[in-house]
């Protein structure tokens, strides 16, 4: 299984970065049966997160031909809408620590949805959704990941989660919006928040490589997953 983890600028990278080290501690692990990279919609550039202005090195193009798995991580910044006060927001005027965003342009400083919304004018959607419509890819997001995917109107009727601030708007797009750390919806694996990377790429090995790989991981890692898998199968819960 070869993995690309999608890079783009206003990122997230612990979004990135807890999937890559698991990802390529599964290939260690399995004699090379998983391999990873970082890559972009334009292909090798250093990229800006949304953290701090922390960089990320993407090393190839996105390509569809070499790829079983593309990862999708979400946006690290404000929280909230344009034109809203602080307070709806969740910023504290004046909080700023020194060298963050407000001081050096970094795209932390802004709004999470406005990221996202730059991200879709490059040629990142149009190559998710020829990943999305491939039989053979696999589409896995972590946190707002979900949400990049569900605003470039590649979700509709599909099971998914997010970030629980970001919910009603995966919603509105027209998803099935699952309230769990981890949705499985077979060719599209999503995350909830931020740290359920780790639980996600960690059940992406189980899925793809097997339990004893993930659990080597795990192991090396320590840590354990949390939660229940959610998948469309089974009976529909009812009188709970």
């Amino acid at each position: 299984m070869h993995a690309q983890i999608v890079l783009f600028d206003g990122c997230d990278p612990l979004d990135v970065i807890a999937p890559y080290e698991v990802l390529y501690a599964g290939g260690a692990a399995s004699g090379g049966a998983v391999s990873v990279e970082l890559v972009s919609a334009e292909g090798p550039r250093e990229v800006v997160s949304g953290t701090g202005g922390m960089p990320l090195r993407a090393t190839a193009a996105l390509d569809l031909a070499r790829a079983d798995l593309v990862l999708v991580p979400g946006a690290s910044g404000r929280l909230g809408e344009p034109g809203e006060s602080d307070e709806a927001s969740g910023e504290i005027p004046g909080d700023e620590l020194p060298g963050d965003g407000a001081q050096t342009g970094a795209p932390q400083d802004e709004f999470i949805s406005v990221l996202l919304d730059r991200a879709l004018t490059t040629a990142l959607p149009g190559l998710l959704k020829e990943a999305m419509d491939r039989t053979d890819v696999t589409v896995a997001t972590v946190c707002g990941g979900s949400l990049l995917l569900a605003m470039a109107g590649l979700l509709e009727g599909r099971y998914a989660t997010t970030h629980h601030t970001g919910m009603d708007t995966l919603a509105a797009t027209g998803a099935h919006a699952v309230h769990a750390r981890v949705v499985d919806d077979g060719d599209l694996v999503t995350g909830a928040s931020v740290t359920s990377g780790l639980d996600l790429s960690l059940y992406l090995l189980e899925r793809e490589v097997g339990p004893r790989i993930a659990h080597a991981v795990e192991e090396l890692f320590a840590h354990e997953r949390r939660g229940t898998v959610w998948r469309p199968d089974g009976p529909v819960p009812a009188g709970l």
